[in-house]
């Protein structure tokens, strides 16, 4: 799945405009008008990345940023800081609040995008990466092929995303929950044995003769992919 990024921004326009070119990269992007928004949004969306505005109605953009530093899950998600204020003083203030970048309005937008990339191929590796390769299995997104060693796995479009989900978080444990969230997405009208259904297709293409399962089944807790076969 492709990086998800939030956007705290209160001017429509400009966050439809912001929406459109990141969608347009290929980002998944989630939007909050508010500071209280976004705190909700958080737990929700578990996005990537958070564009923020500094300018926000309620909890100003810089609040929200100290509050986000300050709670253990979203400590390490980047966030971009937008802003009218243009002093060295308001940038400084910004950084050292917690933002890892901040951009001044008006802004060029490839320049935006070229920042969102270049911190996302930093925190978030696999998730920028076209070729994710873990043990002997390697998914290729531009292709939107599957190999196993030498041998191509054929896979339906399902089944790809929930590899890709399972080989983006290689060695954690996923619920049924989450794998549902990351793949078929919240609104999606499915239940949790839907995944297991899956994993069950997915194994059968993913293994032959000898081969080790590489997604391991951890009871009443969900699903780890693993090259290892010491798992």
């Amino acid at each position: 799945m492709s990086a998800k990024v939030l956007v705290v921004e209160d001017e429509a326009p400009l966050a439809e405009i912001l929406r459109y070119n990141l969608e347009s990269e290929g980002f998944r992007v989630a939007h909050a008008e508010s500071g209280e928004e976004a705190l909700i949004l958080l737990d929700e969306e578990r996005p990537d990345l958070v564009v923020l505005d500094w300018m926000l109605p309620g909890v100003s953009g810089i609040e929200l940023c100290r509050r986000l530093r300050s709670m253990t899950n979203s400590r390490s998600i980047p966030i971009i800081m937008l802003t009218a204020r243009g002093e060295e003083s308001d940038r400084i203030r910004g950084l050292s609040t917690g933002a890892d970048d901040y951009v001044t309005k008006p802004f060029s937008l490839p320049e935006l995008m070229a920042r969102v990339k270049a911190i996302l191929r930093r925190t978030a590796p696999r998730r920028m990466a076209d070729v994710l390769k873990i043990g002997d299995v390697e998914l290729d997104r531009a292709a939107h092929k599957v190999s196993r060693g030498l041998r191509q796995v054929r896979l339906g479009p399902t089944e790809f995303r929930l590899l890709e989900f399972l080989m983006e978080s290689s060695g954690r444990v996923l619920s049924r929950a989450q794998l549902l969230d990351g793949v078929w997405g919240r609104d999606a009208f499915v239940d949790e044995r839907t995944v297991d259904v899956h994993i069950g297709r997915l194994r059968k293409a993913l293994i032959r003769g000898n081969e080790h399962d590489p997604i391991r089944t951890v009871r009443s807790a969900g699903y780890v992919f693993s090259g290892s076969t010491d798992d």
